[in-house]
């Protein structure tokens, strides 16, 4: 009991509650969910203990329910980094549950859809032609959330009407299902897969990133994510390409040099 009695001791410095039962030590992560920490000491007197995480509040009589095994460990260090692993990764999982769900009322308007490939990353469309991106990182323990406001550049539409034409004027890479009889037939799937491409590349091309901050107070977060829908509008109209910022100051500048010579 050694091991459990050292690891309650530096979860509790943490803020952190812990309790003893039937030889498990038990850690509340959330109300839905707990680390437990079974001792496995052996012989060598190594002090180590496997790690399951588990649904909180579920009856032993529960045939369905079933700790899983996540991890072990051999100090109290671990221990406790391993409790604010999974409380760090409970508090972002719930974050992006509300932030979809639209559970605070001062995100009601938006919505907010998860990203295809990165599970920690949420965008909702503001404006005209914007999207407001938060993406979530707590690798280390300290989950933190940034937020940026992204927006489609003036010659965005223009680069895709002049792409479009061009491509569909193109004959399209056949896939071999499409050909019958040495004859290509051209899918709406191929279509579809193309333009994808296209509006992705030209976004890439044009778009203009206004950094709105990293929080590690996810109630600020929400502050933020309300001005920001606030704001979508003037702040479309606001950003420029830093390119043409400069340009412009540059010719500002030879036309001052002008007059001074002339």
């Amino acid at each position: 009991m050694g091991f459990y009695v050292d690891i309650a001791e530096a979860l509790d410095a943490e803020g952190i509650e812990s309790r003893v039962n039937d030889g498990t030590l038990f850690v509340p992560v959330s109300e839905d969910l707990e680390v437990q920490f079974v001792d496995i000491t052996g012989g060598t007197g190594i002090p180590g203990a496997n790690v399951f995480l588990a649904m909180a509040d579920v009856s032993e009589d529960d045939e369905e329910f079933e700790a899983a095994l996540v991890g072990v460990v051999f100090s109290v260090e671990d221990a406790v980094a391993t409790v604010a692993r999974h409380v760090a990764t409970d508090l972002v999982v719930g974050t992006v549950r509300d932030l979809m769900e639209g559970t605070d009322p001062r995100i009601a308007d938006l919505e907010f859809v998860q990203d295809p490939v990165d599970a920690l990353t949420v965008s909702a469309e503001v404006g005209e032609s914007s999207e407001i991106v938060v993406t979530f990182e707590g690798e280390e323990g300290t989950p933190t959330a940034r937020v940026q406001f992204v927006t489609l550049g003036e010659d965005f539409e223009d680069l895709m009407d002049q792409a479009v034409g061009e491509i569909w004027d193109e004959e399209v890479d056949p896939d071999p299902e499409d050909v019958t009889d040495g004859v290509f037939h051209s899918s709406e799937a191929d279509r579809q897969r193309i333009l994808e491409g296209l509006v992705h590349d030209i976004a890439d091309m044009t778009e203009e990133i206004l950094e709105l901050g990293s929080y590690q107070d996810f109630d600020r977060l929400f502050d933020v994510l309300f001005v920001a829908q606030e704001q979508a509008s003037a702040w479309e109209e606001l950003l420029v390409p830093l390119e043409e910022f400069w340009e412009e100051d540059g010719e500002d500048g030879d036309d001052g040099n002008s007059d001074e010579h002339a």
